[in-house]
This record gives C-alpha cells, sequence and structure tokens, in this order.
C-alpha cells in the first residue's frame, strides 16, 4: 500500500463522520424553521379570522342602521312626481305648496303666478333633448348659474416678457389687457296645450307628453338664437357679431376668409378655401376645433377632393359619430345660412373656448285652463344666455370675393 493510500484509507471514517453531523445540523434547522413557521401560519389565520367577524359585524351594523340606497330608477309613486302630476292633470296645488324635497331637487315655494318647478327627472329629459340636438350647444361651453346673468373676464393681449441674466437689469413688460363680458340671461318660453279629456285619461302620460314638448320647442328656438339672435331680449348669436378679413382682424371682430368668388366657391380650386379656412384659426384652437354648417352647404363640400383626388368629407365611422371634414367634426345646424353672395355659410373654430350658453337649472311650469277652452295650456319658462367670449376662437368662410 502506497503512502497516499493509506492517508485516505485513515481520513474515510473521519470525514463520513463528519458529513453526517452536517445532515444532522441541517435537518434539525430544517425542522426548527418548519415549526416556527407553522406556528407564525397558525397566528395570522386566527387573526384572519377574528378581522373577517369584525367586518360582518359591521356590515350587520350598516344593513341594520345605515339609510336605505336610493333606487336607480324613477319611482312614479315619489312624492314630487304625485304632487306634479296632480297638477298638471286637475290643477291641485295643494301637495305642491306643502312639498320640501331633499337635496333642492325640487322647491316647490314658487307662487302660482311664476309656476312650479318640474321634478328633476323631467327637467333632466328636456336638457338630454337639448344637449343631443344639432345646435351650437352641443359644442359650446354651458354653465349653470343661479344669478341673473354670466359674467367672463378675457385676457385679449399676452403679457410681456423678457430676457436677463445675472447683472442684467429687468424691464417693465406690457400689461395684459383684462375684459368684462357679461352674459344677462333671458326668459325662453314653450306653451304646449292638451284637451281636458285627454288630461283625465289615465293612460295618457302627461309628464312625458309635456317634456317632449317643451324640449322640442327650445331646442329649435335656442338653436336659432345661438347662431342669428340679436342680443334683445334673446342671447347674441354667433353671426350677429361684426366680421373682418382674418388679415386685419381686432378683438371684438370675428374673421373670416372669402372663397373669392362672389356667392360660390372657386371654380378651378373649390377646396383651397376650406383649407385657408382651417389654417386661419391659431394653432392652440384647432386640436377641438369643429365646422359648423346647413345640409345645404353640406352637399356642397361633401364633393370636394383634394388635388390626389380624395374626398375631403368623411362620414363617421360608429352609430352616432360625426362627419368630418379634414379630420375635423362637423355639426349640421340648419339655422346656419345658405350659400349666398357674401353669406357667412361655414364657420370653424374652438366654440367650447368661443361661445358660452348661461342657463339656470330650474324649469317652471303654469297651467292655465281659461285662456283657451276647452284646452289646457302648459306655460313652461327658463331662464338662458349666450354670447361670444373668445373672438380669436373662431372663424367664418365667406362667400363673396373680398
Amino acid at each position: 500500500m502506497t503512502e497516499t493510500q493509506a492517508r485516505g484509507a485513515d481520513s474515510s471514517p473521519m470525514q463520513g463522520h463528519a458529513e453526517r453531523g452536517s445532515m444532522a445540523e441541517v435537518k434539525t434547522a430544517l425542522g426548527g424553521f418548519l415549526n416556527e413557521f407553522g406556528q407564525f401560519q397558525d397566528d395570522m389565520n386566527a387573526k384572519l379570522q377574528k378581522q373577517e367577524e369584525r367586518i360582518a359585524m359591521l356590515n350587520t351594523k350598516t344593513t341594520t342602521f345605515a339609510r336605505p340606497a336610493l333606487s336607480t330608477e324613477i319611482d312614479s309613486t315619489a312624492p314630487h312626481k304625485l304632487a306634479l302630476k296632480s297638477y298638471l292633470r286637475c290643477g291641485d296645488d295643494d301637495a305642491l305648496r306643502g312639498l320640501e324635497l331633499e337635496g333642492k331637487a325640487m322647491n316647490s315655494a314658487v307662487n302660482a303666478e311664476g309656476g312650479y318647478l318640474v321634478d328633476p327627472q323631467t327637467a333632466e329629459m328636456i336638457q338630454s333633448v337639448l344637449r343631443s340636438s344639432s345646435s351650437l350647444r352641443s359644442v359650446a361651453n354651458v354653465v349653470m348659474v343661479e344669478a341673473t346673468s354670466f359674467d367672463v373676464l378675457i385676457d385679449s393681449t399676452d403679457t410681456g416678457a423678457g430676457w436677463a441674466d445675472e447683472v442684467t437689469s429687468t424691464t417693465e413688460t406690457d400689461t395684459p389687457t383684462i375684459e368684462r363680458i357679461s352674459i344677462p340671461l333671458h326668459e325662453l318660453s314653450a306653451l304646449p296645450k292638451a284637451s281636458q279629456r285627454l288630461l283625465d285619461d289615465a293612460a295618457f302620460d302627461i309628464e312625458g307628453w309635456l317634456a317632449g314638448r317643451i324640449a322640442d320647442k327650445f331646442a329649435r328656438a335656442e338653436a336659432a338664437s345661438f347662431l342669428t339672435g340679436d342680443g334683445i331680449g334673446k342671447p347674441t348669436g354667433l353671426l350677429t357679431h361684426p366680421a373682418a378679413a382674418n388679415d386685419i382682424w381686432t378683438w371684438g371682430n370675428l374673421g373670416y376668409v372669402a372663397t373669392g368668388t362672389a356667392g360660390d366657391f372657386d371654380a378651378a380650386n373649390p377646396a383651397d378655401a376650406v383649407v385657408d379656412l382651417v389654417y386661419a384659426l391659431g394653432a392652440r384652437y384647432r386640436a377641438n376645433a369643429n365646422f359648423i354648417m346647413n345640409s345645404k352647404t353640406a352637399g356642397a363640400v361633401r364633393k370636394m377632393k383634394d388635388a390626389d383626388g380624395r374626398f375631403l368629407w368623411s362620414d363617421g365611422l360608429a352609430a352616432g359619430e360625426p362627419a368630418r371634414l379634414m379630420g375635423y367634426p362637423v355639426l349640421i345646424a340648419e339655422d346656419m345660412p345658405d350659400i349666398a353672395v357674401d353669406a357667412m355659410a361655414i364657420a370653424f373654430g374652438d366654440f367650447r373656448a368661443g361661445y358660452t350658453i348661461a342657463e339656470r337649472p330650474d324649469l317652471r311650469v303654469l297651467r292655465d285652463p281659461f285662456s283657451a277652452k276647452p284646452h289646457v295650456l302648459f306655460y313652461a319658462t327658463k331662464r338662458v344666455g349666450g354670447d361670444v367670449t373668445d373672438f380669436a376662437a373662431i372663424k367664418l368662410l365667406k362667400f363673396g370675393i373680398s
């Protein structure tokens, strides 16, 4: 046996003993760890069970003592609806006089001469129709006010700026010009009528009928006033303000771009006027801009093509989505003028920045059974106003030579 083999034979028992000792230590340590982990798991399960019991107890208290959730559907037996229905059908306003709803949903403390406020569901139905109608309202800025007018402060000029270093003194910059635009609220009214025999019919939906008639009348009256109103007893219309060629435009006027042809687009390049109109508007307004025109004008514009033969007009890809002209949405408003000599038949701009509609949230109805016998008149009123608030945000296309 060699010396090396002798050393190996002598060390083998000692090495095996050491390895067995190490394995025992590992098993002991692992067993202790698993034991501690098991205890930790038991403690956590006990704490989670206690937490679940506390949550269950709190839920029970909440269910027992908390205020019941409001119904998501309109309750036809709600006090305000029953009171209003009784008033509309037979003129009984006793319930309305004593009714006081939570959260100012309807305050009936309005005397009969001024009418009674309708219930919130009927008012919301009318507002939904107004918002969805083809009117400037759908793209303008609409605010609710409690006063008789709404004031808008406009900074019509830029604040000056300058450069300076550590040793150069700064100079005084230009002072911005702040202008106040006051939008008075005017009374808008509708006067639908129905026979008393129809009102006595229990199957007749008086609230739905009244809301539909009022909404239709209001929508048509508003649509015309927001574009052509003279500001006397009605909103000041968009097209009522003076217009100036965009090259010499100043605040207080609406800038326009001319087609170059009296009463028509240019015969050789009709699309050029539309392109010029788009880029006459400042870049910061173009991101939220819309076109407004009536159906006759839209019929002429949608035939236009660019230099590569592609149509400028594209229809909406989804239901309810507006058509687009050069990528911008088009609102069809029938109160816009037709194409004629010097007519401002197309408007383009950010109307949410450029035109503000202010209105009171309440809608009143006064029942009149005397003025149109055997019919009953319903005199509905609301207060609304509107005016241009940013003259730089809107441009017009004039069908004229200059």
